[in-house]
């Protein structure tokens, strides 16, 4: 409060002086097209910013110690007498499972139909009995936030699926799934469970504990960089398949592709001549048993190994590209993920940090890598 307020743009006034010690904003204005807010932030890299970002993972850290005692309560209000609770466990279940955002998230100004969690419509799923060899699977079919679709379908279990046929009795395609919640309802039952338990905290939970399970099944270390950063990006597609991180296929992917596999061509081809190099070196070296045709064989073996090693990370190249094709790895990485999990992950298996993170994205998570060791357990 005792802050010199700083002077506003010559031949304007500020609106408000406020002071507010619970925003990362600096300064806020009603742009002039949709009368839309729009705010000046703190840099990324901030001390206040990367304070904020380690408290987020510390209490989605805070959630591993009691989430088997939360699945427990909810399980129960499965069989509740009360319809609102049960309602809200099954609510809890799919944001659990499913990284469901909860429902309250439409940016202002949006007026797109996108949903969540607690305001599905009975429209937005179908129950299969049974489906594609599976029992009780929920078909999911809705646009999320920024009007992504999520479409999936879930195998459920039977308690959930006999509360959703309920739920769905007597109801019109456009009437409420969960009728009787809201999302202040379940915020307020999450913060009894746990201190700071929001719907994103099980989201950023999930995510992050998703990625150091599937980078610890993932990871061979015996592969090279090339291999271990495949492993890498697979886990982190896990997570953004998980929290349903999607993107069109860029423009430029046809072209870049047959770019690439026109290098995998002409490398192929460079193997295969090295190949019958080696055998031409080795017929001479067996007939003249010269130290000279020794020099020549082991320089024509070198080459040829380097020029497998070529190719091999071209095709990692190429299968990393086509798995990510449709899929947004950057927003779990950049809002979801501990990075302390990926900084571990750089650290025990000799992987470069500024081949996971840039530059940008090494500053905002500077006290990740200043804090974690290769044994960090999320």
């Amino acid at each position: 409060r005792d802050s010199k307020i700083p002077e506003p743009p010559e031949g304007h006034r500020w609106k408000e002086v406020r002071f507010d010690n619970t925003v990362t904003w600096l300064a806020s204005w009603t742009e002039n097209i949709q009368n839309t807010w729009k705010y000046i932030m703190l840099n990324p890299s901030s001390k206040l910013k990367g304070e904020k970002d380690w408290q987020k993972y510390e209490v989605a850290r805070r959630l591993k110690g009691v989430v088997h005692t939360i699945r427990a309560q909810y399980r129960r209000d499965w069989k509740s007498k009360e319809l609102k609770k049960r309602q809200r466990a099954v609510a809890l279940y799919f944001i659990d499972k499913l990284a469901l955002r909860a429902g309250n998230e439409k940016e202002e100004g949006e007026t797109a139909d996108t949903v969540g969690c607690c305001s599905l419509r009975v429209e937005h799923i179908q129950l299969h009995a049974q489906l594609d060899g599976q029992e009780h699977v929920v078909e999911f079919d809705f646009l999320g936030k920024d009007s992504i679709r999520y479409y999936n379908k879930v195998s459920v279990e039977k308690p959930v699926f006999k509360n959703l046929q309920l739920f769905m009795k007597n109801k019109d395609p456009t009437d409420d799934l969960f009728d009787l919640l809201t999302t202040a309802f379940l915020n307020k039952h999450l913060q009894h469970l746990m201190d700071g338990l929001t719907a994103k905290v099980f989201r950023t939970y999930n995510a992050s504990i998703t990625l150091q399970e599937q980078l610890k099944a993932l990871t061979n270390p015996e592969d090279d960089v090339a291999g271990k950063l495949l492993s890498y990006n697979r886990a982190n597609r896990a997570v953004a398949i998980l929290c349903n991180h999607q993107r069109s296929i860029p423009k430029t992917y046809a072209r870049s592709m047959q770019v690439l596999q026109q290098k995998i061509d002409a490398k192929k081809k460079q193997v295969e001549e090295a190949q019958e190099e080696v055998k031409k070196a080795e017929d001479e070296f067996k007939d003249t048993e010269d130290a000279k045709a020794e020099a020549n064989l082991e320089k024509k073996k070198k080459l040829l190994k380097r020029l497998e090693e070529q190719l091999a990370k071209l095709n990692i190249q190429a299968t990393d590209k086509e798995e990510n094709k449709q899929i947004a790895l950057g927003t779990s990485k950049l809002n979801y993920l501990d990075p302390r999990i990926s900084v571990a992950w750089c650290k025990k298996f000799g992987i470069p940090i500024e081949r996971i993170y840039n530059k940008t994205q090494r500053e905002k998570f500077a006290w990740a890598i200043d804090m974690a060791g290769e044994d960090f357990e999320f």
